[in-house]
């Protein structure tokens, strides 16, 4: 099938991909009457006299915002917040589909930091939850840091964290069937933006020390020109022995390579200068950093990538749904690092240890016990960290 074609043709018939339904009926004047005026009035008193009831009383528990600026769509860069649309419009049905959450787009007409700040935090009040996308680095950072600070509902920026709880889920059953630890094992990255950087620090974070991040200058060192602030930041917790030089030159006897970057940066002679039976990630959309089947030739033992026709996809819905499900559940005031390792270990862990293959170490998107799996963890690490603000059944 041509999807491009498909779709496009797809999208023209369904004028977009959400509707609102009413959870009960109009059809009389009693109807009306308790939905609207004159009976709405009630639950407004109690709200007014209770803030908090707003969480009983409207569906404020269970919405989200998906939030962008166009600036990072996709694979398409910054095409600006309409173009952008169609794929806020997929990510709220895959919230719906995968997580039992609704979600509303929220396309912003601005690339200045505080304006979508501003916007966002005055219309928190309507949402359980804030979902950053496709928001171009390094600004994407300073605005989950920013709403973080004004909001009282979790802010989550997905092409991060949502990304390194899959990497962190598949790095683990990975490492498992290589029989390797993490604290032990040396990793090169390609691409230190949002997803990059987010990777990285959940990694280390977990006992992760030997990593090289590597750039389109390549290799991010202490002292290195041409490093924002957030790549400062990692160049100091990063690359202890300093390696400099491109990335054919630093994945020497890597164990692992994880790629968020560009297509065919990845050779086969490179795979071959690794360590032995090394673990791919190359997971830049459409095109890998390198095609799964030349990384197998070249000696790689596990390959896994963001594309759903090759075998152990690492896919953010394995994450999102059910990090915000599990959140909402007990009405989080946020989503924390504890939180999102949570989910990745419950990730691997649907994944037996006798079931464990080179083609399947991570579950597939459409694993019913997904949802269940990792919303009950996130949920639980959500109250052992004490943000959980629903009381307990």
């Amino acid at each position: 099938m041509d999807y491009a074609k498909e779709s496009l043709k797809k999208h023209y018939e369904w004028h977009g991909k959400l509707e609102i339904t009413p959870k009960m009926p109009i059809t009389n004047k009693t109807e009306l009457s308790l939905a609207y005026t004159p009976g709405v009035a009630r639950p407004c008193i109690e709200i007014r006299e209770d803030p908090g009831k707003v969480w009983e009383l409207t569906g404020r528990w269970n919405t989200v915002a998906v939030v962008t600026d166009g600036t990072a769509i996709l694979g398409l860069g910054d095409i600006g917040p309409e173009a952008g649309m169609p794929v806020m419009e997929g990510k709220a049905a895959l919230f719906k589909t995968f997580g039992g959450v609704d979600a509303i787009p929220l396309c912003v007409r601005s690339k200045e930091v505080d304006d979508i700040v501003n916007t966002v935090a005055l219309l928190a009040g309507s949402f359980g939850g804030i979902n950053l996308e496709d928001i171009s680095a390094p600004r994407c950072f300073e605005i989950e840091r920013k709403l973080k600070e004004r909001c009282d509902i979790p802010v989550f920026h997905d092409d991060q964290h949502g990304t390194a709880i899959v990497v962190l889920a598949a790095m683990l059953n990975a490492l498992k069937f290589t029989n390797r630890k993490l604290e032990n094992i040396s990793v090169v990255t390609s691409g230190a933006g949002a997803a990059g950087i987010a990777i990285v620090k959940l990694l280390m974070k977990l006992g992760l020390k030997d990593v090289v991040m590597c750039d389109r200058h390549g290799a991010i060192y202490k002292g290195r020109d041409n490093l924002n602030k957030e790549k400062q930041e990692m160049a100091e917790l990063s690359n202890l022995q300093m390696k400099k030089g491109t990335i054919a030159d630093v994945i020497r006897g890597a164990d692992v390579f994880i790629g968020v970057s560009a297509p065919g940066i990845i050779s086969e002679n490179m795979v071959r200068g690794m360590a032995p039976k090394p673990i791919l990630f190359p997971m830049a959309n459409p095109t890998p950093e390198i095609m799964p089947d030349i990384a197998i030739a070249a000696g790689a033992a596990i390959v896994g990538t963001g594309r759903s026709d090759f075998a152990n996809q690492v896919n953010n819905v394995l994450a999102f749904p059910g990090v915000f499900r599990g959140a909402l559940d007990v009405r989080a005031s946020t989503i924390n690092d504890d939180m999102n390792k949570a989910a990745a270990y419950a990730l691997a862990g649907l994944i037996d240890d006798s079931e464990l293959k080179a083609d399947y170490i991570i579950p597939g998107v459409f694993d019913p016990r997904i949802k269940d799996a990792v919303s009950g963890a996130v949920a639980e690490a959500a109250r052992k960290t004490g943000v959980a603000r629903k009381p307990a059944n």
